[in-house]
Parts: C-alpha cells; structure tokens; sequence
C-alpha cells in the first residue's frame, strides 16, 4: 500500500504529539482522557495519509465511526512538554469494523496501551460496509497482535 505521496507505508502508522499545558491536570501530568484524544487524532491522520477525508465520507455516502468498544492500560505518566508518539496497528479488519491497538509513547517508554473496535455506521447508527478506501488503509497497518496484547 502507498500513501497519496506514493511512498510505501509502513505496517505500524506513527503519529507525533507534544504535551501542552492543556492537557495536563494540577500535577502536570497528561488528564486521563486525554490519551483518548491523542489516540483519535492519530486515527484520523492514519486515514488522512492514505487519502480518507472522513468529512467527506459523511457528506457524500453518510458514513461515520463509532468507537465500539476501547480498553486503555495506563503504564506511566506523560507530563507537560513531553514529546510522544501514537502507534496505530490494525491486527484485523472485518467488513464493517476494524480492530486497532495503539500505544502512546515517550521514546522506548510505553505510556498506555489502547485496543479499539472502530465501527463504519450509516446516518442513522447502523453498522455500514467499511468503504474500500477505508480497508485499503487499515490493511496498510495490518500486523499480528501483539504479543502482549490482552485476548
């Protein structure tokens, strides 16, 4: 699979992220939530380097995502200014959802771990067939689970 600037993708879409003041709680450190939103933005990047416009898969086919389930594993702490990255790996890609597992980084340190089902679904909520484009690109990152993945 090549992304839109035809360089050949790599299996696991890495995605940076810079701790701002903003994400911090009292302490300095990262609010929980959080790491949920660095994971999202790293999901639509991940799309958006093979050419998926969610914007307009809503305005043209009236298709969404939906996070259907999502587990995080909290390991250590990120803090203001710390430079993270989002790992985004697909281990399996259905017909109208796909499983991802995402680790959020600083360096070597392994900070969360997230495993999601995304879901497609239409106007209404219901499950829809992931469009081709959206395959394509999920296969793209398609590698084995990890080993330390939860079952």
């Amino acid at each position: 699979m090549t992304t839109t600037n035809g360089e050949r993708a790599p299996a696991e879409h890495v995605w940076p992220v810079r701790v701002y003041y903003e994400d911090t709680d009292a302490a300095g450190v990262v609010y929980h939530a959080n790491y949920l939103r660095f994971a999202e933005r790293a999901r639509t990047e991940m799309l958006r380097a093979h050419g998926v416009d969610q914007g307009r898969l809503r305005a043209e086919r009236g298709l969404a995502f939906a996070v259907r389930d999502c587990a995080i594993d909290y390991r250590a702490p990120a803090r203001l200014d710390d430079a993270l990255e989002v790992r985004t790996r697909a281990p399996r890609v259905g017909a109208a959802s796909v499983r991802l597992e995402q680790t959020i980084r600083r360096g070597a340190a392994v900070l969360a771990r997230l495993e999601l089902r995304i879901a497609c679904v239409d106007a209404d909520g219901r499950p829809a067939r992931l469009p081709a484009a959206v395959r394509a690109a999920a296969r793209a990152h398609c590698v084995p689970r990890s080993p330390r993945a939860r079952t």
